[in-house]
């Protein structure tokens, strides 16, 4: 056993074991620090997103109402300038109505022209032979009111009361309502001294009368024949067929007291349309012979206007007949077919500009704020790599959102700053908008910056040793650094990782 402990190989295996147990737990453990210096440079913020190339003008065009198309001026990659015809419906019946309302214009025009140069003495006698007229028409329609209301009293209604032209009528037949049986027989005892009266009133009834006199007293007369037929109609029609009274019998009641109510309201409208006739004839007379005011003048003037908006309203019809172009553009669909109906409210014709290509993109709600009108962009476009670069420029950005997803976004559109022609509708955009550059500012490592309590914490070498500072941060930049206001200088060592 001795020698074997004085072996070499012994030896050496203990020596070994004696380095091993002091790397291992002997030795200090040393911690490194990695570093970056603060210096001065540049902080940029950009926003990266994807859109896609549209025309700066994109112009789908319809007709408001469906027609028949009756023709076609243009094909797809025709070359157009504002205001040419593209497609055209059929509008013979709107082109008549415009003649129309251009004849009543210049009828209108006539008639002012007449009014300021007065009213003529044959004019006047003219509007006499009116009123005269008038006056005739009136007369008979008063008289035809009696003789309506006789007869629907003395050949309708009559046939139902037993002595009604006594002052003690009675109703010929059952009803069960005694307080209608009792108005029925009161107001025809009350009506018979009305036709006797109004019939008398007429034999003095010229074209010299008081016209306002005897028609209001027909009017009364004619309520009360009315009022009568109403209340027998209201009678006869509660009746029912039985073994004293036939089905044919009653039929032919209501079919005369039917006859009766209908020729009273005749009487009743024909009256005061008379009437109306005369007043309106009677009143143009007397503002003939008045002479021609400033307000008939006025209103004849107003009535010209209403018939020049009659005329630009059917030549606005016209126009929303024939599609016109816009813009100067290119044709990129057309799907108008001369003698096919066009349906109303579907783009049949679509336009492009030939040039001013723009971008339309969807910013993320996070981004939106970074981003206004005016910021510069760098474009690639996926069709020539990323080695070409274009300029462009934000323009617009829409202030309510759109969701994608879920996610609220933003439409933002980008114009290109120069005309290319290597730029193409619909191609796929690579957009970096600037939104945002600090130029000769402290700059380090955003992942150097901690937050603790609110506060904004980096950690710099201090002659060998790790400190603790408080920081104040501004702009963070989109390459992963970021901009320090306060707490550190040029030169400080800031610590970025500890092993």
């Amino acid at each position: 056993m001795q020698k074997f402990y004085k072996k070499p190989i012994f030896i050496i295996g203990i020596v070994v074991l004696i380095i091993v147990i002091y790397f291992l737990f002997g030795r200090s453990k040393k911690t490194t620090y990695e570093t970056v210096v603060v210096q001065k440079g540049t902080v940029i913020q950009e926003v990266s997103v994807t859109g896609k190339v549209k025309p700066a003008e994109n112009v789908d065009l319809a007709f408001e109402k469906s027609g028949k198309v009756a023709w076609v001026n243009v094909q797809v990659g025709d070359r157009v300038r504002p205001g040419n015809v593209l497609v055209t419906l059929a509008n013979g019946d709107l082109a008549a109505q415009l003649d129309q309302a251009k004849a009543s214009l210049e009828e209108q025009k006539a008639k002012l022209d007449e009014l300021k140069k007065g009213t003529r003495p044959e004019e006047i006698q003219i509007q006499e032979t009116k009123v005269e007229n008038a006056k005739k028409d009136l007369i008979d329609k008063i008289q035809d009111a009696y003789t309506k209301s006789d007869d629907a009293i003395k050949n309708k209604i009559d046939q139902f009361f037993t002595n009604p032209k006594t002052n003690n009528p009675k109703i010929n037949f059952a009803i069960n309502d005694s307080q209608l049986k009792n108005e029925l027989e009161s107001l025809r005892t009350a009506i018979e001294s009305v036709l006797t009266t109004w019939q008398l009133s007429l034999s003095f009834l010229t074209p010299a009368s008081d016209f306002n006199s005897y028609a209001k007293t027909a009017e009364q007369n004619l309520s009360q024949v009315k009022n009568l037929a109403d209340k027998m109609a209201d009678a006869i029609n509660s009746l029912f067929a039985t073994s004293n009274l036939s089905q044919a019998t009653l039929d032919t009641w209501k079919s005369d007291i039917s006859t009766a109510r209908t020729n009273i309201n005749t009487a009743i409208i024909n009256l005061s349309a008379s009437e109306s006739t005369l007043l309106n004839e009677e009143n143009q007379l007397a503002l003939d012979k008045a002479g021609n005011t400033p307000e008939q003048i006025a209103n004849q003037e107003a009535k010209v206007e209403q018939a020049q908006a009659n005329v630009k309203n059917y030549e606005a019809q016209l126009a929303k007949t024939i599609l016109y172009s816009p813009i100067s553009g290119i044709i990129t669909k057309q799907d108008a077919k001369q003698g096919e109906i066009a349906a109303a409210n579907t783009p049949i014709v679509s336009i492009i500009s030939e040039s001013q290509f723009q971008i339309e993109t969807n910013v993320p709600e996070a981004d939106i704020a970074k981003i206004k009108v005016g910021n510069s962009a760098k474009v690639t476009l996926d069709a020539y790599g990323n080695d070409v670069i274009f300029e462009a420029r934000v323009v617009k950005i829409d202030p309510a959102e759109t969701m994608i997803e879920g996610v609220a976004t933003y439409k933002t559109t980008l114009q290109f700053t120069k005309e290319d022609e290597r730029v193409k509708s619909g191609m796929t955009a690579n957009i970096d908008i600037l939104t945002d550059k600090r130029d000769n500012v402290l700059v380090i490592p955003q992942r150097a910056v901690t937050s603790r309590d609110g506060e904004k914490i980096v950690k710099i070498l201090e002659n060998g040793k790790p400190k603790e500072v408080n920081v104040k941060v501004g702009l963070r930049g989109s390459d992963g650094n970021i901009e320090i206001l306060e707490g550190l200088n040029e030169g400080d060592k800031v610590i970025t990782s500890v092993k």
